[in-house]
């Protein structure tokens, strides 16, 4: 591990610790995520990126209606894999360089962009919800705002942000887990962006885009509660044996 250690790499490398230490036994239950927040004096994000984390490495189990569970058979060691950042973080970060973003675009943007954009946010408007050419429409929008600050800094380390988004494992799999709960792109706060910045508002502009972006943290919490997620994965199983079960009959 390399850099500065990230706050929910610390609270996952020390409650791996102890288990391995004997403090947490294979099988016990973690404290809730409350208390864990309070023991690290992180924030209740950090715990669940920290408990997400452990998840993809295997080292915890999630039983719906219970809680978190040390997994049975915890490895002597393991490879330290970098999962990078994660979601919560990464919102934070946006909403720094994407606020001031929205707040400078209304102000320089050109006319064609600002037309642009809105031909974008027409094509997102017409999709179903569902539909995955959303997500890639949502990364077009707010690159677009980006391009429009007339810097090409503010637009890389923003592309670089939404870059991470996908690649890093631990966002992926929090974005994932949004998915499959049903939040989706909201295109009616796309379109109080685009009034914002069609009006050449730049405070209303940074508003508009930090309430964005609130609200998709404020989903991700919700949704990555880990006794969501196991819930999800049991219906998910239940309906695939429906399948298979209809299939076999037929």
């Amino acid at each position: 591990m390399t850099g500065r250690v990230k706050l929910y790499q610390r609270v996952a490398c020390e409650l791996e610790q102890g288990m391995r230490d004997g403090q947490f036994s294979a099988g016990s239950r973690l404290p809730p995520e409350r208390d864990l927040a309070e023991r690290f004096g992180v924030s209740r994000p950090t715990v669940r990126e920290a408990m997400i984390a452990l998840e993809i490495q295997g080292l915890v189990e999630v039983r719906h209606g219970s809680g978190v569970f040390v997994a049975e058979h915890v490895p002597l060691s393991r490879p330290k894999d970098e999962l990078d950042v994660g979601a919560f973080e990464l919102i934070e970060a946006r909403l720094m360089f994407e606020g001031e973003a929205a707040a400078l675009a209304a102000t320089v943007m050109s006319d064609h962009e600002l037309a642009n954009l809105g031909q974008l946010l027409e094509r997102m408007e017409a999709l179903d919800p569902a539909s995955p050419a959303e997500l890639d429409l949502d990364r077009q929008f707010h690159l677009a705002i980006a391009e429009a600050t007339q810097s090409s800094l503010v637009f890389q380390a923003i592309e670089r942000l939404w870059d991470l988004r996908e690649k890093s494992p631990l966002s992926r799999r929090m974005f994932e887990q949004a998915r499959l709960a049903g939040i989706t792109p909201r295109s009616d706060e796309h379109r109080k962006i685009y009034d914002a910045l069609a009006e050449r508002n730049g405070e209303r502009a940074r508003q508009a885009m930090r309430a964005h972006l609130i609200r998709v943290s404020e989903d991700l919490l919700a949704v990555t509660e880990l006794e969501l997620i196991e819930k999800a994965r049991r219906e998910i199983g239940d309906k695939r044996r429906r399948i298979v079960g209809v299939g076999s009959t037929t």
